[in-house]
């Protein structure tokens, strides 16, 4: 299927080609996302992590405060923090008490340095990346990272910028109805499908996969 009626129908439902663009995400640059330091990535995957399955905005709200009980999330410390460091944490209020996801951030903290051993940052190794391969980039972090299934790196990927789409209900949804998505969105087999529509959709159109992800969702009715 050719992008441009899809986006015709994003457009017409969001009002306009200018009020669609408006609700477009900002894409950074290459350069932006080697430069983002380690620790603010170990901090955008706890806090993706969290928001699974929770309410994101208690999350978001309380985000200042995982801050300072995670003491900024520095991954050389993380890595092999002292296991009763974690059981305090699972008591402090200042963080939502899951030790089960509080579990997660050592284990997160050793494929960032593990990464950053072999790449020089982590930043650098999503920067180098290729997005036409967003597949597997999703395999690596579920396979060497914690509670990184199902969409949690996908939204992981969005908040620092990487181009790649995100197999939201709506997305899915479209790619359904549009007879290219007939495997589970979750499956490699799924992620796979979507992934060579969004390639060919960027190679058509030229814009970033993010915004073609952002568009297509756009198309769906949730009335």
């Amino acid at each position: 299927m050719g992008f441009s009626k899809i986006q015709e129908r994003a457009i017409a439902r969001k009002g306009g080609i200018e009020e669609l663009n408006a609700l477009l995400p900002k894409m950074p640059s290459a350069v932006a996302l080697a430069a983002r330091t380690d620790d603010r990535y170990l901090s955008e995957i706890t806090r993706c992590v969290f928001k699974a399955g929770f309410v994101w905005r208690v999350i978001e709200n309380k985000w200042p405060d995982f801050e300072a009980a995670f003491e900024g999330f520095v991954p050389a410390y993380w890595q092999q923090v002292p296991p009763e460091v974690l059981e305090r944490l699972a008591e402090d209020t200042r963080v939502v008490r899951n030790l089960q996801k509080i579990r997660t951030v050592p284990e997160n903290a050793r494929m960032i340095m593990d990464v950053a051993q072999d790449h020089g940052s982590f930043g650098r190794f999503l920067a180098e990346w290729p997005h036409g391969d967003q597949v597997g980039l999703l395999m690596y972090l579920k396979r060497n990272g914690a509670r990184l299934g199902g969409n949690t790196a996908q939204y992981f990927l969005r908040r620092v910028g990487w181009d790649g789409f995100i197999m939201s209900h709506d997305v899915v949804t479209a790619l359904t109805r549009a007879d290219i998505l007939d495997a589970s969105p979750t499956s490699k087999k799924g992620l796979t499908q979507a992934q060579n529509a969004f390639n060919q959709w960027h190679q058509e159109t030229g814009l970033p996969i993010s915004h073609l992800s952002r568009i297509v969702s756009f198309t769906v009715d949730n009335d």
